[in-house]
């Protein structure tokens, strides 16, 4: 399996401009032994459906509603190859000829989360659940656009809708998780603690919620993170989440270097159509937005 998997080991210098955060040291020692994902390459059969969707858009007689449709599903492909300009561009158009296009909505939700335009945000998923409300993911993505937009009694509410959903995924009660913490951080450990007992043991990603509840470290989720991988495409997705999860647990002990140094390895992996891709970079943001805030601080104090 080595043989086909281009597992890379990141040195040890990789954080040396981060030796200065607190609490760096061993986070230091953890990632001198990361592994780092190989980028996911262009998918070309992404980009042939994409070729074929325009041309019979540009070349075919449709209803509104059809090419609605299939505006939809090109920007869908757009978005999933990382041209967002362009997947916002078709979500709109789709939104314009078929109101009641539920999909469209919720996919126009999450690039105004990512634009921290989170009004624009709410009021698109509101739409997509009105018009579909058993649109599951529409939860999760609502209730990233709360937490992000710092209502996190409200994301609550829609983490535990999703979690409900399928109380064995350990990404759901990650999210459950991270909202709550916000509230009350012991109270989450206990909550998460709980729905630990539901989690599905085969999926790696249970490790990620072991290490947030401290039964577990780094190097032994990195473990648990390649076993059973036979691809590398399949050890690129599992990096992305990973790094993801890594960042904003370092971000909540203090780790900003670290943080968004995980935060960084997320967005190299290209895994463009991950929940965890798409919110890299306003991870980012958000550490570049604290540090100018706190050096400002410190100015204005001398």
């Amino acid at each position: 399996m080595h043989k086909h998997l281009s597992i890379i080991i990141l040195l040890s210098a990789f954080l040396s401009g981060c030796a200065n955060n607190s609490g760096s040291t061993q986070g230091n020692q953890q990632m001198g032994n990361l592994l780092l994902a190989e980028p996911a390459p262009m998918n070309q059969r992404s980009q042939l459906a994409i070729a074929r969707y325009s041309h019979i858009l540009a070349n075919t007689d449709l209803e509104d509603e059809q090419r609605a449709q299939l505006l939809h599903q090109r920007g869908t492909l757009y978005d999933s190859v990382g041209l967002s300009g362009l997947a916002q561009y078709d979500f709109n158009l789709a939104i314009q000829l078929k109101p009641d296009l539920a999909e469209a909505y919720n996919s126009m939700g999450v690039h105004y989360t990512q634009q921290m335009d989170f009004i624009q945000a709410y009021e698109a998923f509101d739409a997509s659940l009105d018009i579909n409300p058993d649109m599951e993911f529409a939860f999760l993505n609502r209730g990233i656009a709360l937490y992000y937009g710092g209502r996190p009694d409200l994301a609550v509410r829609d983490f535990d809708t999703f979690y409900n959903r399928n109380a064995s995924d350990p990404y759901r009660a990650l999210w459950s998780y991270l909202a709550s913490s916000e509230i009350d951080k012991p109270q989450a450990m206990i909550e998460l603690a709980k729905l630990r007992k539901n989690l599905d043991e085969s999926n790696w990603a249970t490790q990620l919620v072991d290490l947030y509840l401290e039964k577990t470290t780094e190097s032994e989720l990195l473990g648990a993170l390649i076993r059973g991988v036979t691809s590398q495409q399949q050890l690129t997705d599992r990096l992305c989440e990973a790094y993801f999860y890594l960042g904003k647990y370092h971000s909540a002990r203090g780790n900003r270097g670290i943080a968004s140094n995980y935060f960084k390895l997320a967005l190299s992996t290209n895994v463009f159509e991950y929940v965890e891709h798409r919110y890299a970079r306003l991870e980012l943001n958000l550490l570049r937005d604290e540090a100018n805030k706190n050096l400002t601080d410190e100015l204005q104090t001398q």
